[in-house]
């Protein structure tokens, strides 16, 4: 499958996998959407993809990135909502999180920024 092609499957989440924390949401995510046309594509283990997919390997690894059957790629806060809004249970979460983008949005950056850095002081990748 080609990571570009949004035909393919309704929705796709690239992830970090060498992130602990990132894996631990994912893992996490996934269990709950597991009856949902999802494809879950690990970075970490596919970095090649961030050359097909026009987008820095160092932004991929340090926020989520979930493209939607349109197409359209969100990133951090943004692809948290549209999960969630995908997810029975934590729709609410989405309502959430879009009501209060002024500062979910930042705070996702300044919180993924941090946790980049410390994988990076880790040696994850």
């Amino acid at each position: 499958m080609n990571p570009t092609d949004s035909a393919a499957t309704a929705t796709t989440v690239y992830y970090n996998s060498a992130c602990p924390v990132c894996e631990a949401g994912i893992c996490h995510q996934r269990a709950r959407m597991q009856d949902s046309a999802v494809d879950w594509i690990d970075l970490h283990a596919r970095p090649e993809l961030a050359r097909e997919l026009g987008i820095d390997i160092e932004l991929l690894r340090e926020r989520l990135h979930v493209r939607d059957a349109a197409g359209q790629m969100h990133v951090g806060a943004r692809a948290f909502a549209l999960l969630w809004s995908r997810t029975r249970g934590q729709r609410w979460l989405a309502w959430l999180a879009r009501r209060l983008a002024w500062l979910a949005g930042p705070l996702y950056n300044v919180l993924a920024r941090q946790l980049y850095r410390w994988n990076r002081r880790r040696g994850h990748w």
